[in-house]
């Protein structure tokens, strides 16, 4: 082991934030930091290490620990950006060359969210926060993943999907195009504008910032919570999203007709809207209805360090 006789130096990278974990193998955590995002496609993959690095030094510093010996028996890091293999192997071999562990594990981080919520190694997580994911274990060791890269991956879904989607439906509801829908007004209200019409040349000249639709999210379910047409649709539409991606992964791994634990995640997902809820639940009593879902409560730190000591357990 390290040279704090810990047996996991556990990391749950995410774009917001990074959490950085330090646990003996009975689990005891011997201190836990949180630094900035872990966004590879920004920093590149050094600098993203670099980053979670900040936090391995503050543990060393917090512990008194030498800066030149590892800290722990395995590194297990859980981060954003590792969705490839190629990207897992180049991920593992930056992570490897700091020194900071024995022995290293990477994958992405909606494995360390699925650990968070489940009491075994094995399940199934799907992830609704600022974008769309879904990975999932089976008992044998199996493993079932998606790329989550967006619209070229097949992706539908998450608060900048809802939101984007709400404000087509409010243009369309405007010009002609489309359905009548409380969200014409709704959503340009929220930006500020006086119609539609405004809004799109306001996003289109720099005004207004694109990025800003997943701030529509809660809208949309308030909307549909009045009993809207068009918001409820998108509501089912991400009911629908959710469920594809848990049941193809539970097919893939043969978990259709288990007691599979499946562990919903994401700033969507935790903010358990009732209609969204509701929409899930029908699904999988009718699909799956021995799986037991969950909204993960710990922090996917937590699941980190637990895939840690599974790791080390199975050797």
């Amino acid at each position: 082991m390290g040279v704090t006789g810990a047996a996991v130096l556990a990391i749950d990278g995410g774009n917001s934030k990074t959490e950085v974990a330090l646990a003996t193998a009975d689990g005891t955590v011997l201190a836990c930091v949180q630094v900035g995002g872990f966004t590879p496609h920004l920093d590149g993959m050094a600098g993203a290490v670099s980053v979670a690095g900040q936090g391995v030094a503050l543990i060393r510093a917090e512990l008194g620990l030498p800066a030149d010996r590892p800290v722990a028996e395995l590194l297990a890091a859980y981060v954003a950006g590792a969705d490839f293999p190629v990207e897992v192997e180049a991920l593992t071999a930056e992570f490897a060359g700091r020194g900071w562990a024995e022995r290293t594990v990477v994958d992405n981080d909606s494995f360390a969210l699925m650990r968070s919520g489940t009491s075994r190694p094995w399940g199934v997580a799907v992830v609704c926060g600022a974008g769309m994911n879904c990975v999932g274990i089976a008992p044998d060791g199996r493993h079932a993943r998606f790329p989550a890269i967006g619209t070229v991956s097949g992706d539908w879904g998450g608060g900048p999907g809802i939101g984007e989607t709400a404000h087509w439906f409010a243009v369309r509801a405007e010009d002609g195009r489309g359905a009548p829908t409380v969200l014409r007004k709704a959503v340009a209200e929220y930006f500020g504008c006086a119609s539609m019409a405004e809004l799109v040349e306001a996003i289109h000249f720099g005004r207004i910032a694109d990025d800003r639709f997943g701030e529509l999210a809660p809208l949309v379910f308030e909307v549909a919570g009045l009993g809207d047409e068009v918001a409820l649709s998108i509501v089912e539409r991400l009911a629908d999203e959710v469920c594809a991606l848990a049941f193809a992964a539970m097919g893939r791994l043969d978990l259709m007709d288990s007691e599979v634990e499946v562990v919903l995640g994401g700033g969507v997902l935790r903010a358990r809207q009732p209609l969204l809820t509701a929409g899930i639940d029908r699904r999988f009593a009718k699909r799956a209805p021995r799986a037991v879902l969950t909204v993960a409560e710990e922090r996917p730190i937590h699941g980190a360090v637990l895939l840690g000591l599974d790791e080390l357990a199975r050797r």
